[in-house]
């Protein structure tokens, strides 16, 4: 609990990578904690748009919890709820193939990365694919949208960006990405929403008012 009310004090402050490192921390101890899943994803997607596909790189060291620790903490808290349920050692199944289909899910979406920055888009889509049946994470169906839209699939790129925007209503790239997508389909009027909502978030944001420019014009 200390751990992740650190990371809660982090995130407001924007220390997004101290914050990351926290929450990872704590899913050690519990992989479990649903609030430790979603702060993961959020500060995932923070620092992707903060620094870029090479975030990691900028990462403090993430502490390792011993597993004594883990098994320690993996029983229930004294007086907590659930007092009486099987000793640690029991099986732990669900949890622990839930870490382990979000920690596949990353490794996809990381290849996915890789195979983009190589130009290979139809290769990626694949792996982007694979990685959201494992886990829907915002980043990972915008990063298929640019694929779509670099494919010309531009129906496929509308979708993920809504799928995105259902995650997280006011992600940038989804919004940009969509109204790109939306105006390849000559749906300028969504299109120029999109933009304009975008811009209520970042209203200096140059690709989106150049676009906005050649909306007006089309």
């Amino acid at each position: 609990k200390p751990l992740l009310r650190r990371a809660a004090a982090y995130e407001a402050l924007e220390r997004y990578h101290l914050a990351y490192v926290d929450y990872k921390t704590v899913l050690q101890v519990d992989c479990s904690l649903q609030a430790a899943h979603d702060g993961v994803n959020r500060m995932t997607k923070a620092l992707l748009e903060k620094d870029g596909v090479n975030w990691r790189q900028k990462l403090p060291p993430i502490p390792t919890v011993p597993v004594s620790a883990q098994t320690r903490w993996s029983g229930p808290s004294a007086g907590a709820p659930g007092a009486n349920t099987p000793p640690p050692t029991a099986p732990r199944g669900e949890p622990d193939q839930a870490a382990a289909g979000t920690e596949r899910a990353r490794t996809l979406k990381e290849e996915g990365n890789e195979l983009v920055k190589k130009g290979n888009h139809k290769k990626a889509v694949e792996k982007y694919s694979e990685s959201l049946k494992l886990n829907q994470e915002c980043a990972t169906y915008t990063n298929r949208a640019l694929c779509y839209l670099t494919l010309k699939q531009y129906k496929e790129a509308v979708q993920d960006c809504t799928e995105a925007l259902r995650l997280d209503p006011k992600n940038v790239k989804a919004l940009y990405r969509r109204a790109q997508a939306l105006k390849e389909l000559k749906d300028y009027k969504s299109s120029i929403a999109d933009i304009k909502s975008l811009l209520k978030t970042e209203p200096k944001n140059t690709a989106a008012l150049r676009l906005l420019q050649e909306l007006n014009r089309a």
